[in-house]
């Protein structure tokens, strides 16, 4: 049994994340860290061996951190912080092998999206992209958004400034991806109509998090 501790589980991710590890049959749901519950992350750290994050930008890095200097492995769904200067905390903290795995989107149609709309970016160069969100969520753009925008960008194709971000009530998460061409566009567009189409991708995380070949790794994709 893999011991898992849920670090914002308290928030709407927390807690569907915990709902669907404590419904894994291999993993366990060994603690719940929030500043809502008065428990605090570094209290559960001896009982985990994965630390799933899903809390705020401010507080995300130190969480991390103090999981890799305990030896215990991070899956990360919080956007909205410095990724370079987190590596570097990283390499310096570690110790016993820890490993993060950091994943702008967890669910595996979004990580399909990206994928296909830098394999498109390759002969239709000019893109726009639009991410749509629920008016709760902190950061803009999206950290999914600028993870499509990277892999686009790294694929030779030209990201067109801004990134639409829109926030509204009723929204859950969405993406277009719109690139043009001669006479033509392709418009590559997914959308999580509900928090349990990330559970998949998180799951998924939590039980290969430990075998990654590098100490800190972004996007689901490298567990394709």
């Amino acid at each position: 049994m893999t011991r898992v501790v849920v670090s914002g589980a308290a928030g709407r991710m927390g807690e569907t994340v915990c709902a669907a590890v404590d419904a894994a049959q291999d993993l366990e749901l060994s603690g719940r860290a929030d500043p809502t519950l008065d428990v605090g992350l570094e209290r559960l750290l001896a009982d985990a061996d994965v630390v799933v994050d899903f809390t705020t930008p401010e507080a995300a890095s130190d969480n991390v951190l103090a999981c890799v200097a305990a030896g215990v492995h991070v899956v990360v769904g919080t956007t909205g912080f410095d990724l370079e200067q987190l590596n570097a905390a990283v390499e310096r903290e570690r110790r016993d092998g820890a490993n993060v795995l950091v994943a702008p989107n967890f669910a595996i149609g979004a990580v399909l999206m990206m994928q296909l709309a830098a394999q498109a970016a390759r002969q239709l160069s000019e893109v726009e992209i639009v991410e749509l969100h629920h008016d709760g969520k902190l950061d803009a753009p999206s950290g999914t958004a600028k993870r499509t925008a990277k892999l686009i960008r790294e694929a030779g194709g030209n990201v067109h400034e801004p990134i639409h971000s829109v926030r509204l009530p009723g929204l859950g998460a969405h993406q277009e991806v719109i690139l043009g061409g001669q006479g033509e566009t392709l418009t590559i567009r997914h959308d999580s109509v509900d928090r349990d189409s990330f559970m998949p991708g998180v799951l998924l995380a939590i039980r290969r998090v430990e075998e990654l070949p590098d100490p800190f790794t972004v996007g689901l994709e490298k567990l394709f």
